[in-house]
């Protein structure tokens, strides 16, 4: 089943209407924006990767706000538990039993703030629900609801007192992305007071609602040829000079459907290699684990796929016609 046009328009209008309910908060950063509600509705989640200060936790907020669904924030911290994150069995002495407690995981969107200053243990701890979405409590597996998001943020300049991501735990995250220092007239703007706070927001969209349009940016039609090109992208990273373990089978099935998504927020039924191309860094670079020569070089994750992106060509409009 495909998605109608008037089904693409709707998604389209929808779209802009939460991003820019979101920007209200979050000023002169559309694109990231975009990029974490493109994640939200491609069944993904996001790891927001800046210096502190650049309104992380505000876009977090204001994603929450902007959903009328239930958002929770954990504060990753070196004495942080396992329990503290997925809840824990308490033995109720009047009634005999165990009663179950639930953690702040069990939220529409959630709010790992400094994911890396939580020790391996308690990072691990995300990586059944990222990928599943549910907890395994004393052998009872509990979902956590739909939809939902985690978006996670960490300071990659401070490295004292943290603890590395491991690789399946990146590969879990759709998207790695960064807000930056917003531009001058953005900057004054906030001095200003423009930007609101995101208690007050209003939402814009239901749980249910959001889940539907998710379904509909999965109805996208993707052309064999777009998903060569895919596969291909994919490929590249595997054999390029400075990758020593590149992008898996997940990493490429989560292209996919954010470029599904992509489309369906452009308005149209089809993808095309352009959404390819715009969301191919934020969504492979994190998977790439370089050599130690290629770091001491200089050379970047993101280097490497836009350079993948030069040397593989796309299919022209011809063949996708």
């Amino acid at each position: 089943m495909t998605i109608t046009q008037e089904q693409a328009d709707w998604f389209a209008q929808t779209f802009g209407q939460i991003a820019d309910n979101v920007e209200r908060a979050v000023l002169g950063k559309r694109h990231v924006v975009e990029l974490v509600l493109t994640a939200m509705l491609s069944d993904g989640h996001v790891l927001l990767e800046d210096v502190p200060g650049t309104g992380k936790t505000s876009l977090a907020r204001a994603m929450g706000q902007s959903v009328q669904g239930t958002n929770t924030r954990i504060q990753f911290t070196p004495d942080l538990l396992p329990s503290d994150i997925t809840g824990l069995s308490v033995y109720d002495q009047k009634e005999g039993v165990f009663e179950f407690h639930a953690g702040p995981i069990f939220a529409n969107i959630v709010l790992a703030d400094e994911i890396n200053r939580a020790s391996p243990k308690t990072q691990s701890a995300l990586l059944e629900v990222m990928e599943e979405g549910r907890v395994t409590i004393d052998g009872v597996s509990r979902p956590v609801g739909v939809p939902f998001l985690v978006l996670a943020t960490q300071n990659p300049v401070e490295q004292a007192g943290t603890y590395r991501l491991p690789e399946a735990q990146l590969d879990r995250f759709m998207m790695r992305t960064s807000l930056g220092y917003p531009d001058h007239a953005a900057t004054v703007r906030i001095l200003d007071g423009a930007a609101v706070a995101t208690a007050e927001l209003t939402p814009i969209i239901t749980p249910q609602a959001l889940v539907g349009m998710a379904d509909l940016g999965a109805q996208v039609y993707v052309d064999a040829l777009v998903l060569d090109y895919i596969a291909r992208l994919v490929d590249s990273t595997r054999t390029a000079d400075e990758v020593r373990l590149g992008v898996s089978i997940r990493g490429a099935l989560a292209l996919t459907r954010a470029v599904r998504t992509r489309a369906a927020s452009q308005g149209r039924t089809y993808a095309t290699p352009d959404d390819v191309k715009a969301l191919a860094v934020p969504v492979l670079s994190h998977r790439l684990i370089l050599h130690p020569e290629a770091e001491f070089d200089g050379v970047t994750q993101e280097t490497v796929v836009g350079q993948v992106l030069l040397d593989v060509a796309p299919p022209s409009r011809r063949e996708t016609a």
